[in-house]
Order: C-alpha cells, then sequence, then structure tokens
C-alpha cells in the first residue's frame, strides 16, 4: 500500500482575491484529489492511499502532483505541477520519504516560485498496525473505506481499439559522454518510423545538445507499437562510411509500455551495428515520450530534494558485452585544511563517481589529518562519468558538515582510450599518483566561453580560494571479484615518502602598472599568494612580503582610472615549500612551447584571406618546418626517473608516439585544406597537453579594496617557473614581461567592466637558482621599513591626547604597530641609515589632477525650530548623502584651478522655485528617505543644492608631467617636518588647514641584507618566524622589542585582531624615463552581427594604452563602420629598458563602443594585440592592417575591426619636437590614415534582385533590409507571405552605389536582414546573412567582352515556351530512335564505359566515353553550383553563423 500525505502547499506570488486550492496526484493512472481549502498556504494535512494489490513498486515508479485553484472563474485554473520519483522507497522500504517545499512548473516547464510539502511511505500490514493515531500516514478503516479501493490491473494500460488513433512520439536528446574518437564533431540523428531528424553539430566527446523532436502518428495501435526508433550518433567531419561512432533502436510499443509510457533521463549505451562485440562506444542521455490521445507526459524535472542516482541503469543491446573494471582510490592524507581563522577541523573525505558517495573515516581536531584508507567503486568501461569528484567536509556539525574544498579530476586526462594515436596505441586504465591534488573553494570563477570541446559542467567548477591538498593514488583493476568498497591501508607507506619531499621556492613579482580601473574611492592594493603562502589572513604561516603598498587611483582623463606608480615599482616576494615537480614541469613546458608556436604559425595562416596570395604557401611551408622540428625534439625521459608515476610514464609514451606521428605528417603534408589540417593537430596536441598532477598550486593575484578581496588573476604556476634546464623548459612567461586582465568572481561586478589591466614581470623557482636572478635590465631594487607616527589637536596644541581610538604609532591604514625604537629587522638584513620623516606622495596626490573641470556641490541643510519657522540643521552643510562638509563661503579654489561662476542654487531637479526640497526626518540618521518639491506641514527638514564648477589652468606642463614634478618634489618651507593634514575624513595635504584636527607623518628605513647567502636577497624577508614566536613565548614575555611589531596581544590565541604584523615594502626604483609615440591606424570594423534593426547606433572606437585613452570621431549608423583615422598618443612615458619594451610591449586595447540617440555609451567588445616597437627611425617599415576579433563579455567573438599599431621610441633629437614624429595628413579635424597604408577606394554600385524568402516559419509580414557600410535600401514588406513569400516585382530590384576598396582583403560584407513587421509598428529582426566575398559577382561593364545578363521571366503568355526551353536546356532532345537507345543500355554499362572498365565491342561506337563520374555528390561539385537554380539561396541566421548555427530561413536572389 502507497500512503501520501499531502501537508501544506505555497503559492507564490500570492493570488487575488484568495485561491481555493486543490492537490491531484496520479499514480499508475490513478487519480485522487484533496479537499478544497482557501488561503495562499493552503494546509491539507490529507491521508490518501493506492493499493499496490501484486504490482510492487518499481525503480521508474513515480507520483504526479498538480495543484489547481477551484475557485477561479474559469473551469480551473492551472497553478503548478511536479514529479516525485518513488525510487527512495524501494531502496529503504521503512523509511519516510519526506517532500519539502519542492518547486512547481509551470506550463512551460519553467520553476516557479510556488511549493509543495509531502510525506510519502510504503507500508504492509504490519506497519499498519504499528501507525498511531497522531500519525498522519496512518488511517482509520472508516477514512480508507471511504476511498474507493480500484484495482489497477485494467487501468495499467487501457484497452486500445484496432481503429485507427492519434498518438505523439517526443524525443529530448540532452547529451552525449565518452564519444569514441579524436577531434570529432558529433551530431545525433534520431529516425522516427523512418522520419529524420537532427541535432545542431557539437565539437569534443562528450557535447552537450539539449534538443527536443516530436513526430504525430495516426495509426492503428499494433502497427504504431512496431514502429522503430533509431538514435544515431554520427562524427560529421569523418567519411560518410567511418562516420557512425553508435547506435540505439527500439520499438515504440517499449516505450509505451515503460511507466508513464517515458524513459526519462535515461543513458543509452551506443554500440556499433557491425561490430557490437567491441563494447560500448558511448553514453547518450535522452527523455522519450510515447503518448495516445489523454495520456498525460511525466514531468522531465531535475529533483533537488536527494534522490541521487546511486546505479544508474544504462539501456543497451544484449549482445553488447560489459566491460567492468574496479577502481581503487588510495586516500593517504591531507594538509593545510583551513576552513576559518583559528579553528581546528574535524576533516572527512568524500568521493563521488557516478552518483555513488564513498567517505574516509573522520579525524578529530586537525588541519593535516591521515586517513590511509582505500575506497573502491565498480565501474563499466568507458566510464559513464567524466569526473571523479572529491569534497573534504568539516563534520563538527554532524547533520549538516561544512565544505572546506573541492577538486575534480577528469577521467579523460588520466586514461587513454587510444584513439589520439592514428596507429597500434590499445591506451590504458585510469591511474594517478601518488601525487597531490589541490583543493579549493569560495567564490567561483566566472562562466567564460571556452575552446569547442572543453566546456566544464559547473558542478565541477571549484572556487578560487585555495583549502589545501589531498595525498593520494589511483589505480584500475580488471578482475572478477570485488574488495569491501572501504578498506584500511597498512601503516607502511614508505614507497610514497619519496613523493613528499620538499624543496624551498620563491616567487617574485614587480608590478609595472595597473591601469583601465574603475573609480575605486578608497586604497587599494594587490596580495601575491601560492596556496597558503602569501594569505595575509592565514596566520600559521610565516609572514611574507606578499602585498604592495597601498595607493590611490587616479582619473586617466577618459573614463579609467589608473595607480600612479611611474618610476617606483612596488615587487613582492613569497616563499614557500613544494615537493620536486622540475621532471614532470620541463615536460609540460616543452610541450606548451610546442603547442604556442604551432598556434602563432596558424593565427597567421588564418588571417591571410585572400588564398591566391603568395604568402600563404610561405606561411604554410615555415608551420610544418617548426613543427617538425618542434616534434622532434625529445621529451625528457620518465622511464627512469625515480619519482615519476605510472601516468607520467604513460603519459610520456603518449606524448612521444603523438610527436612523432605530427612530425611524420607535416613531411608529408600538402597545400590542401591548410587551415582544418593545423586545427587538427592543433586539437591533438590539446588533448595531451593538461597535466593532472599538477603539484603546485596557481599564482593568485588579488586586488584589494576596504580590505575585501574584489578581483583576481589566476596565473598557472608552470607558466613562469624557471628550469636550470634550458629556456625551453621553463615557462613561457618566466621572467618576463607579461599582461593579465583581472576579474571578477562569479556573479559580483559590473558587466562590462575590467577590474584592472596589470603588467608585471613574475619568476618562480626554486631559491637555490636564484642567486643572479635579474628580472628586468635596469631598476634598483631597495626596501624600507614604514610606520606613521599620528597626533591630533586638542585645546589648539598638537599631541596623542585627542588621539582617542587611533593608536599613537600606526600603518597607512591606521593598524597599531610599535613606536620605531622597538623594531628590528628581520633576520639576514641589517639597517642601512636611520629612520627619516618622507611623506608618501602618491597617497596625497589629486585624484581630478587629469580632469579639466570638476563639478562641486555643498547641500544647504534647515530644520524647523519650536515655531515651526526653518533655520539652520544641526549639521548645516552635508553632501548628498548626509556626511558633514565645510561651508561653500569656506572652500577654496586649489591651487592650479579657477572658477567662472561662483555658488548657485541647482533648479534642474524636483525642487521647487528657490531650490528646496523636503522630507521628514527618520531616526537614528535624521534623514528623510524620500524628498519632496511640496511643502507640507509634518515635513521636518529641507535641503537645497549649491553647485559651481572649476576649471584647470592651462600650464606649460601637461597633467601627468605635473603629477611627476609633485612626487619628485622635496620637503618645501613649512613642510619640514612631513606632517600630513586631514580635514572632515576626506584624503591628506601637506598644508595645515584651520579645521584640521588630525596629522600624521611616514617614518621609513632602508634595509640592507647581511651577505650573500647564495640567493636572492628578497628571499630571506620572512618577517618574524613562527617558530622563533614560540620558542621565545616564554622567555620574553614582557618584552617590547618584537620584530615587525609583533607584540604581546598578538601572542595570544583569543585575540580577535588577527592582522599580520609589518613588514617591509619592496620597490623597483628606474630612474630614466623612456618616452614613446604610439601611433594607432583604424580603418573600419564588419561582421557585426546585431538583432537590431539599424546594426549600430553612433559607432565610435576608445582606444587604451597605459594609463592614456583616446577616442574616434562618432559615425552615424552602420553595418560596417568606417572611421579612416589615426589617433597619436605623444609623450609616453615607459621606465623599464627599451629591450624589455620591444620584447613585451604594452598591449593596446581597442573598445568598440555604440551612443544611442540620448546619449548613453554601451560597450560593444574590446580587441587586444601588441604593437610593432621600432626603437630607431631608420629600421621602420610601416605596419600592414590586420583584422583583430572583437571579444564580447564572455569571451564569445563578434566581428573584426581592421587596424594597426605602432610604438616608436622618442630618442633626444626627436624629443625636441612638440609635433608628432611621423608626418600624418589633418582632414575635417581629426588625423587621417596615410597614403602608404589607406586602402584604394573605388565608387561602385551593387545590383541586387530579391526574389523571395523561403523556410521561414516565424514569419507574418517580412522585408528585406540590405546594408553596405553605412548605406542602406529596404523593400517593400510581403503582405501574404504564406501563400507568396516572393518579394512584389516592382521592389524587387535593389541598387546600392557605395565607396568600396578594390583590396578584396579589405571589402565589407553586404549585410542582409530580414526585418518582421507586427502590429503597433512592431520590427524584429528574424533572419540575418552576412555575404563576406563579393568578388565573385564583379563585373565591368566597359569591359569590350561584357554581355547583359538575360534572365528569364515567367509570363503568362510565353509559359510554354519557357517550360520548352527549360525542357531542352536540362534534358535532351526527345526522338523515338533515342528513346530505344536509352533503354538498351543500362547505366552500370555506361559506368563501365566511363571508368575505362569492361568495355563491350557492342557499344563501341557510342559516346560513353564523354561521360564524366565524380567521387561525390553533385552537389558539392563548385561547377554545378549546388545544383541551384537561376535564383541564389542564402541561409539565414539569427546569430555570428558558426557550424553548429540554426538555419532559419532562406533568401533567394540574384
Amino acid at each position: 500500500m502507497l500512503r501520501l500525505v499531502v501537508q501544506s502547499a505555497k503559492i507564490d506570488p500570492p493570488l487575488a482575491p484568495l485561491p481555493r486550492p486543490c492537490m491531484s496526484i496520479d499514480f499508475r493512472d490513478i487519480k485522487k484529489r484533496t479537499r478544497v481549502v482557501e488561503g495562499n498556504d493552503p494546509v491539507w494535512n490529507e491521508t490518501l492511499i493506492w493499493h499496490l494489490w501484486n504490482r510492487p513498486l518499481e525503480n521508474d515508479s513515480f507520483l504526479q502532483v498538480t495543484l489547481q485553484d477551484m475557485g477561479s472563474q474559469k473551469k480551473e485554473r492551472f497553478i503548478g505541477l511536479a514529479t516525485v520519483l518513488l525510487k527512495p522507497l524501494l531502496k529503504q522500504p521503512s523509511e519516510v520519504l519526506f517532500v519539502k517545499d519542492l518547486t512547481l512548473l509551470n506550463h512551460s516547464m519553467k520553476p516557479t516560485d510556488c511549493t509543495v510539502t509531502l510525506q510519502v511511505a510504503h507500508m504492509s500490514n504490519q506497519d499498519i498496525e504499528k501507525t498511531g493515531a497522531e500519525d498522519h500516514l496512518g488511517i482509520t478503516a472508516r477514512e480508507a473505506a471511504s476511498q474507493k479501493l480500484m484495482v489497477p490491473g485494467s487501468t495499467a494500460h487501457r484497452a486500445l481499439s484496432s481503429k485507427p488513433q492519434h498518438f505523439q512520439v517526443r524525443v529530448k536528446v540532452f547529451e552525449a559522454r565518452q564519444l569514441m574518437g579524436n577531434n570529432i564533431k558529433p551530431v545525433v540523428k534520431v529516425s522516427i518510423a523512418g522520419q529524420q531528424h537532427q541535432t545542431r553539430i557539437k565539437m569534443g566527446n562528450n557535447p552537450f545538445f539539449n534538443e527536443i523532436f516530436f513526430q504525430n502518428f495516426h495509426e492503428v495501435p499494433a502497427k504504431f507499437f512496431d514502429e522503430t526508433i533509431l538514435i544515431q550518433v554520427v562524427n560529421s567531419s569523418a567519411m560518410r562510411y567511418k562516420a557512425e561512432i553508435g547506435r540505439f533502436q527500439t520499438d515504440i510499443g517499449f516505450i509505451y509500455h515503460s511507466p508513464g509510457h517515458t524513459l526519462l533521463r535515461k543513458w543509452l549505451g551506443l554500440c556499433q551495428p557491425n561490430n557490437p562485440g567491441s563494447g560500448v562506444t558511448g553514453y547518450l542521455k535522452v527523455t522519450i515520450y510515447a503518448l495516445g490521445v489523454g495520456d498525460q507526459a511525466l514531468i522531465d524535472q531535475k529533483l533537488l530534494y536527494g534522490t541521487d542516482d546511486t546505479d544508474i541503469q544504462i539501456f543497451k543491446s544484449a549482445v553488447v558485452p560489459i566491460n567492468m573494471a574496479y577502481l581503487q582510490l588510495f586516500i593517504y592524507c591531507a594538509e593545510d585544511l583551513h576552513l576559518k581563522k583559528h579553528q581546528s577541523v574535524n576533516p572527512q573525505l568524500e568521493v563521488e563517481l557516478i552518483g555513488e558517495k564513498l567517505r574516509t573515516h573522520m579525524q578529530t581536531q586537525t588541519d593535516n589529518p591521515i586517513w590511509n584508507q582505500i575506497l573502491t567503486f565498480r565501474i563499466q568501461l568507458p566510464c559513464l562519468s567524466s569526473y571523479i569528484k572529491f569534497r573534504v567536509l568539516d563534520c563538527r556539525k554532524k547533520d549538516c558538515p561544512d565544505e572546506i574544498g573541492t577538486a575534480s579530476l577528469s577521467l579523460n586526462q588520466i586514461s587513454s582510450t587510444g584513439e589520439e594515436i592514428e596507429g597500434v596505441y590499445s591506451g590504458f586504465l585510469p591511474c594517478f599518483g601518488p601525487s597531490f591534488l589541490t583543493l579549493h573553494g569560495g567564490k567561483k570563477a566566472p562562466f567564460r566561453i571556452q575552446e569547442e570541446g572543453a566546456c566544464i559542467p559547473d558542478s565541477v567548477r571549484d572556487g578560487l580560494a585555495y583549502r589545501g591538498r589531498v595525498f593520494l593514488e589511483l589505480i584500475t583493476q580488471i578482475k572478477s571479484y570485488q574488495d569491501s568498497t572501504i578498506k584500511d591501508l597498512s601503516h607502511e607507506v614508505t614507497r610514497i615518502e619519496k613523493h613528499q619531499n620538499r624543496q624551498k621556492y620563491g616567487l617574485c613579482v614587480i608590478f609595472l602598472s595597473c591601469t583601465m580601473m574603475p573609480n575605486f574611492k578608497e586604497l587599494i592594493h594587490f596580495e601575491v599568494s601560492i596556496g597558503h603562502y602569501g594569505n595575509k589572513m592565514d596566520l600559521n604561516y610565516k609572514p611574507l612580503v606578499s602585498s604592495t603598498p597601498y595607493s590611490p587611483v587616479i582619473y586617466d582623463g577618459n573614463i579609467y582610472h589608473y595607480v600612479p606608480w611611474y618610476n617606483t615599482k612596488p615587487v613582492v616576494a613569497v616563499t614557500s615549500n613544494w615537493e620536486d615537480v622540475s621532471f614532470r614541469m620541463n615536460c609540460l613546458n616543452l610541450l606548451h612551447f610546442t603547442r604556442d608556436r604551432l598556434k602563432a604559425n596558424l593565427d597567421t595562416l588564418k588571417s591571410t584571406r585572400n588564398p591566391k596570395d603568395p604568402a600563404l604557401l610561405y606561411q604554410w611551408e615555415k608551420l610544418l618546418r617548426e613543427l617538425a622540428e618542434d616534434c622532434k625534439r625529445p621529451l625528457p625521459c620518465m622511464t627512469y626517473q625515480p619519482k615519476a608515476t605510472s601516468l607520467d610514464r604513460k603519459r610520456w609514451q603518449l606524448r612521444s608516439l603523438l610527436l612523432q606521428e605530427l612530425a611524420q605528417k607535416a613531411k608529408q603534408a600538402k597545400p590542401k585544406d591548410m587551415v582544418a589540417t593545423a586545427e587538427d593537430w592543433l586539437y591533438r596536441l590539446n588533448t595531451v597537453l593538461p597535466e593532472p598532477q599538477m603539484g603546485l598550486p596557481d599564482v593568485m593575484i588579488w586586488l584589494v579594496a576596504k580590505e575585501q578581496r574584489v578581483a583576481y588573476a589566476q596565473v598557472p604556476a608552470h607558466s613562469v617557473l624557471f628550469s636550470p634546464a634550458g629556456a625551453l623548459h621553463s615557462g613561457r612567461l618566466c621572467g618576463k614581461i607579461q599582461t593579465l586582465f583581472l576579474q571578477y568572481p562569479e556573479g559580483e561586478g559590473q558587466k562590462d567592466v575590467l577590474p584592472a589591466h596589470l603588467r608585471v614581470c613574475m619568476w618562480l623557482g626554486n631559491v637555490t637558482d636564484s642567486k643572479d636572478l635579474q628580472l628586468l635590465r635596469q631598476g634598483d631594487t631597495a626596501v624600507y621599513a614604514e610606520m606613521y607616527e599620528n597626533q591630533a589637536k586638542y585645546k589648539d596644541q598638537w599631541g596623542q591626547q585627542g588621539l582617542y581610538h587611533c593608536p599613537n604609532f600606526s600603518d597607512v591604514m591606521g593598524n597599531k604597530t610599535l613606536p620605531m625604537t622597538d623594531f628590528q629587522p628581520p633576520l639576514g638584513w641589517h639597517w642601512q641609515d636611520s629612520w627619516t620623516v618622507e611623506p608618501q606622495r602618491r597617497l596625497l596626490l589629486d585624484i581630478d589632477i587629469n580632469k579639466s573641470q570638476v563639478l562641486e556641490e555643498v547641500y544647504e541643510n534647515q530644520g524647523r525650530d519650536t515655531r515651526g519657522a526653518w533655520g539652520p540643521a544641526a549639521i548645516p552643510n552635508t553632501d548628498v548623502n548626509g556626511q558633514p562638509m565645510e561651508a561653500r563661503e569656506n572652500v577654496k579654489c586649489p591651487q592650479g584651478w579657477h572658477f567662472k561662476k561662483d555658488w548657485v542654487v541647482e533648479l534642474n531637479h524636483a525642487v521647487d522655485s528657490k531650490g528646496w526640497e523636503y522630507g521628514v526626518g527618520i531616526p537614528p540618521s535624521g534623514l528623510p528617505q524620500v524628498w519632496s518639491p511640496v511643502e507640507k506641514t509634518y515635513h521636518s527638514c529641507r535641503r537645497r543644492r549649491w553647485a559651481r564648477v572649476r576649471f584647470r589652468n592651462h600650464g606649460e606642463l601637461s597633467h601627468e608631467q605635473e603629477t611627476l614634478s609633485f612626487l619628485q618634489l622635496g620637503l618645501a618651507k613649512g613642510e619640514e617636518e612631513g606632517w600630513e593634514y586631514d580635514t572632515f575624513g576626506s584624503k591628506f595635504h601637506l598644508n595645515p588647514q584651520p579645521q584640521s584636527r588630525f596629522r600624521r607623518r611616514c617614518w621609513r628605513r632602508r634595509l640592507a641584507p647581511n651577505k650573500d647567502k647564495g640567493i636572492a636577497p628578497i628571499f630571506l624577508l620572512e618577517g618574524s618566524l613562527a617558530m622563533d614566536l614560540k620558542y621565545h613565548a616564554g622567555k620574553e614575555e614582557d618584552s617590547k622589542t618584537w620584530p615587525w611589531g609583533l607584540d604581546r596581544q598578538f601572542r595570544d590565541p583569543q585575540r580577535q585582531d588577527t592582522r599580520p604584523p609589518n613588514l617591509p615594502f619592496i620597490y623597483c626604483t628606474f630612474n630614466k624615463p623612456h618616452y614613446y609615440q604610439l601611433f594607432c591606424y583604424i580603418y573600419q570594423a564588419r561582421n557585426l552581427v546585431s538583432n537590431q534593426i539599424l546594426t549600430f547606433q553612433g559607432p565610435f572606437i576608445r582606444v587604451v594604452f597605459l594609463n592614456h585613452s583616446q577616442c574616434t570621431q562618432t559615425l552615424r549608423s552602420s553595418a560596417g563602420p568606417t572611421w579612416a583615422q589615426t589617433l597619436i598618443f605623444q609623450h609616453l612615458l615607459l621606465y623599464e629598458n627599451p629591450q624589455d619594451t620591444k620584447e613585451s610591449p604594452p598591449l593596446v586595447v581597442l573598445e568598440l563602443w555604440q551612443r544611442d540617440f540620448w546619449g548613453k555609451e554601451s560597450l560593444w567588445g574590446r580587441s587586444v594585440w601588441p604593437p610593432m616597437v621600432w626603437l630607431d627611425l631608420q629600421d621602420r617599415i610601416l605596419p600592414p592592417m590586420r583584422w583583430h576579433p572583437l571579444v564580447k563579455e564572455l569571451g564569445k567573438e563578434e566581428g573584426e575591426i581592421l587596424a594597426s599599431c605602432e610604438l616608436i621610441l622618442q630618442t633626444e633629437k626627436l624629443g625636441e619636437k612638440q609635433l608628432p614624429i611621423l608626418s600624418v595628413p589633418w582632414k575635417n579635424g581629426a588625423y587621417t590614415l596615410p597614403k602608404s597604408i589607406q586602402p584604394t577606394i573605388k565608387r561602385m554600385a551593387i545590383e541586387i534582385l530579391a526574389w523571395g524568402l523561403r523556410n521561414m516559419k516565424k514569419a507574418s509580414s517580412p522585408q528585406l533590409l540590405v546594408e553596405f557600410g553605412e548605406e542602406s535600401l529596404r523593400t517593400e514588406p510581403i503582405r501574404d507571405f504564406q501563400t507568396n513569400p516572393n518579394f512584389p516585382e516592382s521592389e524587387s530590384v535593389l541598387v546600392l552605389t557605395v565607396l568600396m576598396p578594390t583590396e578584396e582583403a579589405y571589402a565589407l560584407p553586404l549585410v542582409v536582414k530580414v526585418v518582421d513587421n507586427w502590429a503597433f509598428g512592431q520590427q524584429t529582426v528574424t533572419g540575418q546573412a552576412n555575404i563576406d566575398f563579393l568578388q565573385p559577382y564583379f563585373c565591368d561593364p566597359w569591359a569590350q567582352d561584357y554581355m547583359h545578363p538575360k534572365l528569364p521571366t515567367l509570363s503568362e503568355k510565353k509559359h510554354q515556351d519557357f517550360l520548352g526551353y527549360l525542357y531542352r536546356k536540362f534534358w535532351f532532345k526527345s526522338s523515338k530512335a533515342e528513346d530505344e537507345y536509352e533503354h538498351e543500355v543500362d547505366w552500370w554499362s555506361k559506368l563501365f564505359w566511363a571508368t575505362d572498365e569492361h568495355k563491350s565491342l557492342k557499344y563501341k561506337y557510342k559516346d560513353y566515353h564523354t561521360l564524366k563520374v565524380y567521387e561525390c555528390e553533385l552537389e558539392a561539385v563548385p561547377a554545378f553550383q549546388g545544383l541551384q537554380d537561376f535564383c541564389q539561396t542564402f541561409k539565414l541566421y539569427q546569430e555570428q553563423p558558426k557550424l553548429d548555427s540554426p538555419v532559419v530561413g532562406e533568401f533567394k536572389d540574384v
């Protein structure tokens, strides 16, 4: 007996008037209902029963729940429905399935906010006797009698007549996994009773489809059940005879007689039809319905209440063998498992594979647990799951453990099917370690569109924060018996100790620039960490110099901000201890070098768009030569490496075989399908590139504001790792300047806003290899200790009496430190000089220094007195947020600025005639929440806004030179003591003000290393050693001289302030600046697919280079905006050596923006590339313009831009000129392109005969919009599209007169849009086609051999002649002799004669030898032009056309 207690429901949003909900539940075609109650939160507590009779519960048994409003004026109002699977009751019959807050779905199968709460139990007679009166699942005899006991035998499958009935078959394809093959492009073909359906083409071995197909029938049930459903997975890029990956076939009757007439989210095992004994070739997840009239489809709902599939059933053919294996995980130990500060954890490791979860035993109160256990999983090969999921839990709360960290292990990276090599290679079973696996937690990285086939499911995406490492080993065995699932290991694990030997690593990062930042109103700094090392919040490790000094952000004069480091670059140095993985990293970096060179050559090959360009063949030969050279370079051997694991050796063998195969292919390659061939090689290299046994965590660079981590950059450790074996074995970015674009964690930050654009130089390696570390060619390294002395004004005297909660000595943020007399240098360092006062002018910079004008505002506040009259408020002058400010009469004009007008009352918003707005003060702030322009008697306060604009004086120096001169100034007269004064909580100033109540000054002292210890001195800066603190805790309890300000409170474990102690700062100072000029040549953009009627509204380009940015002119709406403009940046300041700049120049960022009619600007995309650097004008060659991709927010490419840039060093001789170095034409207020680089323009006419539209399902009254650059034309709408899909004859000919480049590489595409017209003037773009190459349609009317094209006309009088013309042209002249002749000879004889096989003398004198046989279909032969008629057909898309883009219609024209 199945018993259901319907407890309650929640209807959200609430319905009005109050609904009268009723719950109906279906089980095995038996529907039962609850009583009707009233309200949006109904409570029933009603029990419903179903007798199972002789049909026990099955795995697919389910309840279908529907919530309806019976009080609606209509018959019934549907609210939502859901499905409850009863599989948990089958596994644990004695348990009660409690379903709380089950989400209901709407008509579109989308989740709603409505929920229901149920209890389900499977009860026997003994259970019925045990139930008490208070149990809702118990039921009295009277209640049981009142409910009809229906026998389900006759209702399980209702009687089907012999007459034809209506049926429907639905097949939904979700995803595929573990498809066999290499570099495949799978497509799923579904044949329902012979009717073909097909999904979009995807890439990779684990693609997602998520497509549904319908097929309706009107058949006799018996015949309908005999029809078959054939599902094939085909590799669309392979030859047809070997394209099929696998198939699954079943009859519709099997689906119809399944529970609910459905196979719900089932996995199908695919197999080869000709060789089923080879095993499963992949898996496909589908839902299949077979429904008759009146059948209700089972809701395809992903349940959220914990019905995990621990035994997934795979449907496959009985002749396909099952290959079972046992995957053993040896869980040894873990380290650094931190979740919260000063709190030990009770760790437990959970491993999940194909829904099955196994856990180790729990360790108590430890961050470094030792488990020594074996977890065994039984899997089928190939394994259905692509990942093994690891979770470390803190089991302090038994019912709800906290997640410490997660890690994922891809089975494709630790095993091989053998498909990677096109030879005799059988692959290897999954294996791993013994090695460390890094755990992550916290916030996740944002979703980014990755390479095709590399999509990672969200469930296995790990967090960003480092949470420790797990040391484990994985072995797969094929055997006939199964060991126990969880077994303890022997404590004798000495064989793995060699893998845990640690070495000391040093990480050095030089911050060169930080630009393209939003406006951070508070001070910011950067923190660098690798693992827990460098994390300032983790006090279990030695304090390290892992963060830069605090700094403000300065406006760059356009829209971005930057950090004013200039000639003083901050440096961080982080030391850490890890195992030696150099043998593994050397191999990985060598592969990355091969891959990077191949990708760079491939990108250059793609950029050559003209197939007749002679440079194309040269580039192809260069690609082959360098690939063969790289592939012949042997990888470091793993066979005799003592620390190499089994996976290392097997992947080394796989990688070596692949490189040998690619080297052989590079020798034999022909100049045919060059791009496709190189892309295939690149894909195969990428498959063997990932290293699952990395060991070293990634280097994290965090942007910190308000002591919160705001944004991050993640750098793989191997890419900056130094190797003594040589440059090829080192990381490609080791010791080189690189550019990093920071990004916000998932769900944070503003859209289309970059947190920061960093230029850094990084080095990571063994500290013993850092003796001669010199990252840049110039620059002096200095180390300083820094602290602030604070004073307050008390009774007109400066001193320490009025500081209150502020300490006497602090850091820049006001955190307490020791006095300067109590500082001690760290071990290995000594003081070079004494303490000196040195104001940090970087913190005193005017943040408006690059603005030409600034709006100042002050709010005048008044309140009512006891008589009801208005008078000054308690705080008479505030800002917009109510913070106190100086009176406007006391606000003085800063130096270098001037006012044109005095203060005026602002009347441009909702205020009265005098500028007042009124409100009611609400405690505790006393500020109104709503302001009104009309005075009421109950208003208690009012305010008005005073504003004025101050303008910058135009002096001889530029804004940047003013900034530099301010930073390099010494202490002026009156500033000998170096005090900085604060006013009303604003920024500090060197000059005291009458209102100043607080001041401070910065003391600095330089350090120097004691002696050369064989390593870089900066790696000796480890602050106060934690071991020393523990050792001296008892002896020096009363001592005050703790290195770097470690006081007694820091040693107290109960202390809440967990800030790290004061640390020194490292700087790299550059004495000689270098000036450059940047010339950016911008021509046009194209392929900007947009669903707007007009593709672009007011397009303009913003060019950003370091802390400078400029904009082009704004154009009118255009599908291919053409600027033909040069942007010149003069006096660009770079401090690094010119050779370093030439090798790693700063990147140029081009942003495409559009401005609408209201002046609002929105970002379309960015394009980033390095400029060409010229250190000597004598060597300069004008760089050619190239097409660069425009990338949108998620990493998706949308359009291209034609541009080029060059950066020229400005020597002393050239610097004397105030004009640009190069002579650039000036026209209409802007620099134009040089004639030598500007494409040749020719006026041309484009004639289009618009014939009609085809296969457009969602169109009512479409019209054609043709765009070329800024020119556009439209046809009249097709009024009756369903009966006549052709354009009106009067509007079918379109002529566009345009200016077009003569070079094909610079030509814009012709954009064709189909605009559908709806009621009330609504217009939408339903399809779009881009005709990229117009050269095939080019004709010269003035040529001597020109013939005007004659197109056939379909007039009523001559239609018979036209049909005769077609008959004669495309068929043959009919005659009796020829008819007899044709019937006399069969087609096989003609084929043999045409192919010179089996010639018969009987037809010796016939003309069969003129027949030609093609090896492909005739549509693929270029000469036949796809067997189209005289009108050409173009496919229409709603997105940028890709391999799997759906076609929404076709456009026919001439």
